[in-house]
């Protein structure tokens, strides 16, 4: 995938979210080395969304290659958004898989798709 992909897959996402009413806070937020695709809000729950994108479902759902190791990432750049934002409700991590097929691009949200260990 190259990063024109990648960045069209965010771009999707966000509108996704958007016609869905969710409240975009930041995209690409960045922590040390840590990066969150996009930070959203439905609601007083904030979200935080891993974004996956390939040009086809070939080599296996978008999703599947949000490993582990993302998860702990995720969690330690959503620990210190968190404080920097003061945030004092519910949290929540999302999926949001973006890939081509038959000349289209397919867009699924997965609400909840893992939690803190």
């Amino acid at each position: 995938m190259n990063i024109e992909t990648g960045q069209n897959g965010e771009n999707i996402a966000v509108d996704f979210l958007k016609k869905s009413g969710y409240k975009i806070i930041f995209t690409n937020w960045r922590y040390a080395h840590y990066e969150v695709d996009i930070v959203a809000k439905e609601g007083d729950t904030l979200v935080i969304v891993e974004v996956k994108t390939r040009a086809s479902d070939s080599f296996g759902h978008p999703s599947q290659f949000v490993n582990l190791k993302k998860h702990q990432n995720l969690f330690k750049a959503a620990e210190e958004l968190i404080l920097k934002i003061n945030h004092q409700g519910e949290v929540r991590f999302d999926i949001i898989s973006v890939f081509k097929t038959d000349n289209h691009w397919v867009t699924e949200h997965f609400a909840d798709a893992f939690y803190p260990c």
